[in-house]
Formats: structure tokens, C-alpha cells, sequence
């Protein structure tokens, strides 16, 4: 029962994130990533989930203040998803784009997004409670899953604006991406955890919102060109 309940979780973690996988890996269409460096990046981002979550806990302890733990806890996520995109993927020869950034800090959000998915889907399934985790599914679709998706793309979008540029400018760039996915996630927690009813309606609309505009960062790093072009 237990390994059919975890089964059941797994899916229910892996499926909204593989679905958002497909939608966003089409727009690097024109030169797709290797598909081993997609599956090694988006299994990046599911290892890098047991650290996060160990010290976001160490953390905890210290603490004081429910809006200061959810930013601390998502600049810990930020990080975490960031690290794992520079080991595994910044500095291979199939980052050679400015899209790749993006793309690769994508896919190992939704790594880290399937596992958090499989364990807030654990507790309603081992319960008992098909329903309750069905909406808890849907719910992150909506919601939790884009906003890790939109925020890690952030500085994958600072990287690839600076992709032509000198080290200082990608150092200053990828620092304001970064300081930009803290606050996006952060926000998105507090608002969620002090949103009632309608309001929790409301979050979820600007996270579509957010989703709006990465498309339109999608199109902004495709026309990134070298800034003196060889003749």
C-alpha cells in the first residue's frame, strides 16, 4: 500500500512538470538542447531539493518572523536551483546561446518543482484523500510549479542578456536575476500564505501574468546579438 501511495505521489509530482517541460523547451525550437543534458539537468534539480529543504530546516531554528523565513526559504531554493544550473549545465559546450541559460534554468526548476509536488501530494494520498490531492495538483500546476519555472528563469534571462558581454556585466547581471527570482518567489509565498478566498484567485492571476511576460523575455533573448558583428 505504502509503495502504491508513493507511486501514485510520483506521478502526481512528475506529470505537471514534464507537461510545462514540453510547453517550455519548444520555444529553444530552432536548436533544441541535447536530451541527455535536459534529463541530467532536470534531475539536478530533484537532488538539489533534499538541501534545500535540510536548510531551510537548520534555518527554522533561528528564525524569528513568518516574512523573514519565507524569504530566507526561497533565496535557499533560488540558490539551490542556480547551483545546480552552474554545475551541471554553465559551463559545457551546449551552453552556447543566450536562450541556454534560460532553457537550463527552467528545467531544473521543474525538477526541483516535481519533487516538492510528490511531497505535498504524499500526505492527502496516504490519508486517503484522492480528492484533496488532486486539487493540491492542480493548485501547484497553476500556481507553484510556474512560479518556480518563472523565477529561476529570471537569471537565465540575466545570463543570456549578457551572454556577449564582459565577466563584471554577467557577475552584476546575474546578481539582479537573482535578487529578482528571491522577491518573485518570496512574494508568491506570503501572499499565498495571508490570501483568503478570492485573493488566493488573484495571486495565481499575476502568476499568469509573470508567465506573460517570460514569454516575452523568451523573444528578447532570441534577438540578443554579439555587440560588435564581424564582417
Amino acid at each position: 500500500m505504502a509503495s502504491t501511495t508513493l507511486i501514485y505521489a510520483t506521478i502526481a509530482g512528475l506529470v505537471p512538470s514534464l507537461i510545462w517541460l514540453v510547453f517550455w523547451i519548444r520555444e529553444d525550437s530552432a536548436q533544441m538542447e541535447p536530451r541527455l543534458m535536459l534529463i541530467i539537468s532536470f534531475v539536478a534539480g530533484m537532488c538539489v531539493v533534499a538541501v534545500a529543504l535540510f536548510l531551510e530546516q537548520y534555518t527554522a531554528g533561528f528564525i524569528i518572523g513568518d516574512t523573514t523565513r519565507y524569504v530566507v526559504w526561497a533565496a535557499i531554493e533560488e540558490l539551490m536551483k542556480f547551483t545546480a544550473v552552474a554545475i551541471v549545465a554553465l559551463n559545457t559546450d551546449w551552453n552556447d546561446e543566450p536562450i541556454d541559460a534560460m532553457i537550463y534554468c527552467i528545467v531544473v526548476a521543474l525538477g526541483f518543482a516535481a519533487v516538492e509536488n510528490t511531497l505535498f501530494a504524499l500526505g492527502p494520498l496516504s490519508a486517503g484523500s484522492i480528492a484533496e490531492s488532486i486539487v493540491n495538483d492542480n493548485m501547484r500546476f497553476i500556481g507553484a510549479t510556474l512560479v518556480h519555472t518563472v523565477s529561476s528563469a529570471l537569471p537565465g534571462f540575466a545570463l543570456g542578456w549578457a551572454f556577449y558581454r564582459g565577466y563584471l556585466t554577467k557577475f552584476f547581471a546575474l546578481i539582479l536575476g537573482l535578487s529578482a527570482a528571491v522577491a518573485l518567489h518570496a512574494a508568491f509565498n506570503l501572499s499565498i500564505i495571508n490570501s483568503v478566498g478570492a485573493d488566493t484567485l488573484r495571486t495565481f492571476a499575476w502568476v499568469w501574468g509573470a508567465v506573460v511576460i517570460l514569454i516575452v523575455l523568451f523573444e528578447e533573448v532570441k534577438a540578443v546579438q554579439p555587440r560588435i558583428q564581424k564582417i
